[in-house]
């Protein structure tokens, strides 16, 4: 049976507001909906029974003389869930005994291990919020590329909880392979300006395209662009700023609707003026007739529905 892992500094302020638990307006982001959210494997009640996290209390890693490569044995131990000592140490934040084992482990694969649910330590310091861990990591040797088991990297991960400090430290010291991530799709077709976009955290938005974002870049479900997601969660401000950036208001998403399309039966007259404007005359009609308004009314940004004109190799 699995169990929900939650870190300790979570599961404290859960019902705690921080900066970045707000959206740009003032309003709190879309909830995440059931079975979204980043999963830890082991529960911290489970964890308790643990034999490897008893031990990790114990663990002594200091600076002694220097350890064989191939013969610690507190590298090689794993709990049942696929974790680490070091996966232990970030979850329930024993940032002490981290940074020894990080120091210890510089430019080593056990930096990179991960667990069941493919998350290496990295992962696990962005959902834990330890940037002072995500920047040790990095800087020893792990590779921000990996994905766990929803294709997500850290970066993504960031980009979807909106850790601004995390967002920050992965972005200053992963240059070269940040083209990489930031074009990489996860599992459900997203990027990291998907992500951010979806969550309507503009800073990040922002940072994304200055960085090198592809700012028309169409997740691989339906074909939506940044644009499109913003009209989809009727945000006014996310529309105009993206506007101002260079979003693309004549993009086409598979199904042939451009954002403007996407205003129909929807209640925001301020969006739906602003792309009228914008958008090319011949693509102001909808794909087949103005009867398909009451089509658009209403549909769900996870509606599993949208995706049915996937196409691939598009």
């Amino acid at each position: 049976m699995e169990v929900c892992r939650e870190s300790k500094h979570h599961h404290q302020h859960h019902h705690q507001h921080h900066p970045m638990d707000y959206t740009f307006d003032g309003t709190e982001p879309r909830k995440t909906l059931p079975g979204q959210e980043e999963r830890l494997d082991s529960g911290l009640d489970s964890l308790k029974e643990d034999e490897l996290a008893n031990e990790l209390e114990g663990l002594c890693v200091g600076p002694q003389e220097p350890l064989a490569e191939d013969n610690d044995p507190w590298r090689a131990a794993v709990t049942e869930d696929g974790d680490t000592f070091l996966h232990l140490a970030i979850i329930h934040e024993a940032a002490e005994q981290a940074q020894q084992m990080i120091k210890l482990s510089w430019n080593h694969p056990f930096l990179n291990a991960q667990n069941h649910q493919r998350q290496t330590a990295l992962h696990l310091a962005v959902i834990t919020e330890q940037p002072q861990l995500v920047e040790k990591l990095l800087k020893a040797g792990c590779d921000p590329r990996l994905a766990d088991h929803s294709g997500n990297t850290a970066l993504h991960i960031a980009c979807k909880r909106g850790s601004l400090a995390c967002f920050s430290v992965l972005t200053q010291n992963c240059l070269r392979q940040l083209p990489h991530i930031l074009s990489f799709p996860n599992y459900g077709g997203h990027n990291c300006l998907h992500l951010a976009s979806i969550n309507s955290y503009l800073s990040l938005v922002e940072s994304l395209i200055q960085l090198g974002a592809d700012i028309n870049a169409q997740e691989q479900c339906s074909g939506r662009t940044a644009l499109h997601l913003a009209v989809d969660l009727q945000n006014p401000t996310l529309v105009c700023r993206l506007l101002a950036l260079g979003a693309d208001v004549n993009s086409l998403t598979y199904g042939g609707f451009t954002p403007y399309h996407l205003t129909y039966g929807r209640h925001n007259e301020e969006i739906r003026r602003r792309l009228h404007e914008r958008t090319a005359q011949e693509l102001r009609q909808l794909p087949q007739s103005e009867s398909d308004e009451s089509d658009l009314e209403g549909m769900d940004l996870y509606d599993e529905e949208l995706y049915d004109d996937i196409k691939f190799g598009k």
